[in-house]
């Protein structure tokens, strides 16, 4: 079994087929990791972030075998929620207390109103990007970290590093869950945020991290996150020196 396949065995031990909710759904992941899948991306949720799932999205989730899934539902009718997709957010201290100790209580009724303030208040995180661990993917990784407009190939990477570009695609999908290209498109839109948020405009932060386009950068941007990069910068950054909606509608 290649690294590939068996990584995708395990994260398919258990887990859930495409469905929907009508409530809305936050997912927390305190032990292991889930990936859920939802209008074509891929959310791989770990300790330090957690999911929100707005009523009405089809989904699919796999789980790894040792993942502890804490799940709280969330009446649509009666809670907001700011997000139209599935979204990421980063946990904090006082979420994770409230998520264990409901947890810890037994109550499996709809979540109350203070805790669903609590989780709703969570910023909205920097896409889930695990680092790989052997030496030639780190190497990878971190140049470009530090030059993230590198266009190379997986294959030119690997003929730099004398190594096959099946075994660094491999050492890729198993050590971070990701496949080469997705990972390195996370990345650039990780890197996309501090700049967008320093009042970059968006064909200058789409060229400075890798993107061909605006456009291309803005259509990845709202896959990943759910909004355009004009949108999320409204909600996380209000009234910050940025002007960017005219140029990403």
């Amino acid at each position: 079994m290649t690294d590939t396949a068996l990584l995708d065995a395990v994260l398919a031990e258990w887990g859930h087929d495409p469905h929907t909710h009508e409530e809305h759904q936050f997912l927390y992941v305190p032990l292991g990791r889930i990936v859920v899948t939802a209008e074509g991306a891929e959310h791989v949720i770990e300790g330090a972030s957690g999911l929100w799932m707005p009523a009405g999205i089809e989904h699919s989730a796999r789980f790894g075998p040792d993942a502890l899934v804490i799940a709280e539902e969330f009446d649509a009718g009666e809670n907001r929620l700011p997000y139209r997709a599935a979204t990421a957010v980063e946990m904090t201290p006082l979420a994770r207390r409230s998520l264990l100790a409901r947890a810890r209580s037994g109550d499996e009724g709809l979540g109350c109103p203070e805790l669903f303030a609590t989780l709703v208040a969570l910023r909205g995180s920097r896409l889930p990007l695990p680092e790989p661990q052997s030496r030639i993917p780190r190497a990878v990784a971190r140049q470009l970290t530090e030059q993230p407009a590198d266009a190379r190939t997986a294959a030119e990477w690997a003929s730099v590093f004398f190594t096959s570009s099946t075994s660094l695609r491999r050492a890729f999908r198993a050590e971070t869950g990701l496949a080469f290209t997705e990972w390195r498109t996370r990345l650039r839109l990780n890197l996309s945020l501090d700049l967008l948020a320093k009042g970059n405009l968006v064909g200058a932060v789409a060229a400075r991290v890798g993107f061909t386009s605006a456009n291309g950068y803005i259509l990845a941007f709202r896959r990943h996150f759910g909004e355009t990069p004009g949108a999320y910068l409204a909600r996380h950054c209000p009234g910050g020196p940025f002007d960017v909606q005219l140029q990403d509608s």
